[in-house]
């Protein structure tokens, strides 16, 4: 992908992924008012503590998504073998599935017990959070270039670039 935007807009191999990195944090921090906006404010769900809870983690995951992307793009900027705040991820790796799993159990057993508009959405925005942490901290799930998809065709899912950093430190660590 990136030769064919660089022959379309001149810019070099290093601009684009730049630009892309901007691009995806500024993307996850811009989510949280969007989804906000749209699931509180335009259809009206009730901004009740199981929905919040639920909204919580989710926008818990998109900030940890955009600290990603801007940390790998200081990387690439300072050329570091390592991610900056790469302890900070992998505690958010450790502490995440608790807080998950924290999540999901309180939103479901209010689902269960008092299922409707005042409960579901806090549920199905808890799963969408697990669904973040495993896109982040452990397999790619987000494709949404064609470079993504023709690989996701040809070689499947692939670990996720944060998983990446995570292991090769974890290997560097290890030889040392």
């Amino acid at each position: 992908m990136a030769s064919v935007q660089t022959a379309l807009t001149g810019a070099t191999p290093s601009q684009t992924v730049r630009k892309r990195l901007r691009s995806l944090a500024a993307l996850e921090l811009m989510n949280i008012p969007l989804q906000g906006g749209v699931w509180f404010g335009v259809v009206g769900l009730p901004a009740t503590a199981t929905n919040l809870v639920g909204f919580g983690l989710f926008a818990l995951l998109l900030i940890e998504g955009a600290a990603y992307w801007v940390a790998k793009l200081h990387q690439m900027d300072v050329r570091r073998r390592h991610l900056p705040a790469l302890a900070a991820f992998r505690a958010a790796r450790i502490v995440n599935p608790l807080l998950l799993a924290a999540g999901v159990v309180a939103t479901g057993s209010v689902a269960a017990t008092d299922p409707g508009r005042t409960s579901w959405p806090g549920l199905a925005f808890a799963l969408f959070a697990v669904l973040e942490h495993v896109n982040y901290f452990y397999v790619q799930l987000m494709h949404d270039t064609l470079a993504d998809l023709r690989r996701l065709r040809s070689v499947g899912l692939r670990v996720s670039h944060l998983a990446r950093d995570i292991a090769r430190a974890a290997s560097d660590a290890s030889v040392r």
